[in-house]
């Protein structure tokens, strides 16, 4: 039953992937202007949280130079960690699937630099915006670590679980093999004994 079930739920674990995909595409989707604002509010937010924290003392419009400058970066930034989050949405159920490895990587890999080549295509029907291939490799860096990063950590917690899963198995198998040999060291001792008694009553 346990069987059963998983087997139905393991398909849901790539909602999270899907839904990553939905965010990207709904930011894909805005034009320069809106795309450039949230930019512009992300960097000055950063610039005004620096300030308070390091008593720099800047004023708005010093804050606003900042936030110009770091803009660019920001954006960057934002393009690798949403495909970041891709990646480990897309690499943990594969990894859970039992794709492990430079299967993996290559796989999610794959499929996170396509979808990234799809959503640039797609930023060329948004008014003020068009493709570019440096977003997909910015893309495809984000990516790289994001499954680089659930290799790591399945690696380091899943991995000693699946060695002492392994041992058991082991242990269950070599006690199994000793047991059926018990058995059949028992079948012929039972087999010799009933042929000793047949010899004797004839």
């Amino acid at each position: 039953m346990k069987q059963i079930i998983f087997f139905f739920l393991k398909p849901l674990s790539f909602l999270p992937a899907l839904a990553m995909m939905y965010v990207i595409y709904g930011f894909s989707a805005q034009d320069a202007s809106a795309s450039g604002n949230l930019s512009f509010k992300v960097s000055y937010k950063i610039v005004e949280i620096g300030n308070e924290v390091l008593e720099r003392g800047l004023d708005e419009t010093e804050i606003e130079v900042f936030a110009d400058r770091i803009e660019y970066p920001v954006r960057k930034l934002a393009h690798m960690t949403e495909y970041f989050m891709l990646a480990v949405a897309v690499s943990f159920p594969f990894y859970v699937y039992g794709l492990r490895g430079f299967p993996l990587m290559l796989v999610a890999g794959l499929i996170c630099v396509a979808f990234a080549a799809g959503d640039e295509y797609h930023q060329s029907f948004v008014a003020g915006r068009g493709p570019s291939i440096k977003d997909v490799g910015i893309d495809s860096i984000g990516a790289f670590f994001g499954i680089l990063t659930v290799q790591i950590i399945c690696w380091v917690f899943l991995a000693p679980a699946r060695s002492a899963r392994r041992q058991e198995e082991f242990a269950y198998r070599k006690r199994a093999r000793r047991e059926e040999a018990h058995r059949r060291q028992e079948a012929i001792r039972r087999e010799d004994a009933a042929r000793r008694r047949r010899r004797r009553y004839y």
